[in-house]
């Protein structure tokens, strides 16, 4: 069931094609221009591939959130991928209906809006999705941006295991674990460009136990 909007509360609907534009200028602007993955061409294939997977934030008329899914069986994947080769270069045409797991491409929420849980909501979809198309669960690859800060000191491996115990904060991975999502490993070079991640992303899952 889609939530409706209130005062506070965003309009959390299915992507549609004449979303597009505003949905790859919101990815530019959360993003930024060399971290950006998905354009226009991009977000055109997800909605033929795969519509139901494809979701949008809306306030008072503007999209202000974003996010973008398929399924995949991860069997067909190695232990190390990157963004490109789990999405099929960004296009989608490997999605795979008969798959094991969602597999989330991106999450964007503007950056005037951030804080208003706008963010969980988005999750919270992919989650009834999943549980709705009897999936395993959700995975993905998410980025690790105060990593840089640290990385003198830290490998990979240990810094997401500080975030873990809680010893130091990550905005995007804490905000993941705080969803349910559970670390599975590190991945390398995973989104190019990354350089607050250092091109390194963790490989998370939620399990879903009504599978």
């Amino acid at each position: 069931m889609l939530k409706t909007e209130s005062l506070d509360e965003p309009l959390i609907r299915a992507m549609k094609p004449n979303d597009i534009i505003d949905v790859a200028a919101l990815a530019a602007k959360g993003f930024g221009n060399e971290q950006i993955v998905f354009k226009e061409k991009h977000y055109e294939k997800h909605l033929e591939h795969f519509p139901n997977g494809q979701f949008v934030a809306e306030l008072e008329g503007k999209i202000v959130g974003s996010c973008s899914s398929l399924i995949v069986d991860m069997s067909d994947y190695a232990k190390q991928h990157t963004i490109s080769e789990i999405t099929g270069n960004g296009y989608f045409h490997n999605h795979n209906g008969d798959g094991t797991h969602l597999y989330g491409a991106d999450v964007v929420v503007h950056p005037s809006y951030r804080g208003r849980k706008i963010g969980h909501r988005l999750y919270e979809q992919r989650r009834q999705l999943c549980r709705k198309l009897g999936l395993k669960g959700i995975m993905f690859g998410g980025r690790i941006p105060h990593y840089h800060r640290y990385a003198q000191e830290l490998s990979a491996e240990e810094y997401c295991q500080r975030v873990i115990n809680g010893d130091l904060q990550d905005p995007v991975m804490s905000f993941q674990l705080g969803q349910g999502f559970q670390f599975q490993r590190v991945l390398e070079g995973y989104l190019p460009k990354d350089h607050e991640s250092l091109e390194y992303a963790t490989l998370m899952e939620w399990k879903n136990t009504d599978a």
